[in-house]
């Protein structure tokens, strides 16, 4: 099984309040662990302009820095991340992927950004979400998460507030009929 490229959707009773109510894009999935971003969360008091004065990266246009940040996960929080459309490919490194997005981790984005020649449909992380080895798994077959199809309208344009409830309409599922116990037949 390999979730590269999938939401995960948290279920309730996760047990982290960290990640309840959590939609989590998967960057990469595999033998070794998995890594992801939260993408529905945003970080409090944390602007992009934040962001670039800290860095001392200029910014053109002063619209542009009201741009939200999202807490990406509890990993590496001071890192930064940008998922992003695959309109955009850093000059130094972007991971591909599939279906479709890329996910930039170097200062490059963040200048290109600022000067507006960035990607098209973006959202900026501080921190990630990372399991070790069969880790994800477990929590998957413990009822932790469910899996779904990512798309560009439910991680760049529904609401940050209405993810978690579109996440689970787009599997067929009403979120007041989810317990947070679950059960063995």
């Amino acid at each position: 099984m390999n979730l590269t490229g999938k939401l995960l959707i948290a279920m309730p009773g996760i047990g982290d309040p960290r990640f309840e109510h959590s939609v989590i894009f998967l960057c990469s999935h595999g033998e070794d662990g998995a890594m992801g971003l939260i993408i529905n969360k945003v970080a409090p008091e944390v602007r992009l302009s934040n962001l670039l004065n800290q860095l001392d990266i200029p910014i053109e246009e002063e619209e542009r820095g009201e741009q939200e940040i999202r807490f990406g996960g509890p990993v590496e929080t001071q890192r930064g991340f940008v998922l992003h459309s695959q309109d955009y490919e850093s000059s130094i490194n972007s991971l591909s992927v599939p279906p479709g997005y890329g996910m930039t981790a170097t200062l490059d984005i963040l200048e290109d950004i600022a000067q507006g020649s960035g990607p098209e449909k973006m959202l900026i992380m501080l921190g990630y979400a990372g399991w070790g080895p069969g880790q994800l798994e477990s929590e998957i077959v413990a009822n932790g998460w469910l899996t779904t199809e990512s798309t560009d309208g439910l991680m760049f344009e529904t609401a940050d507030a209405q993810k978690w409830g579109a996440a689970l309409a787009s599997l067929g599922i009403d979120p007041l009929t989810l317990s947070a116990s679950a059960g063995s037949a």
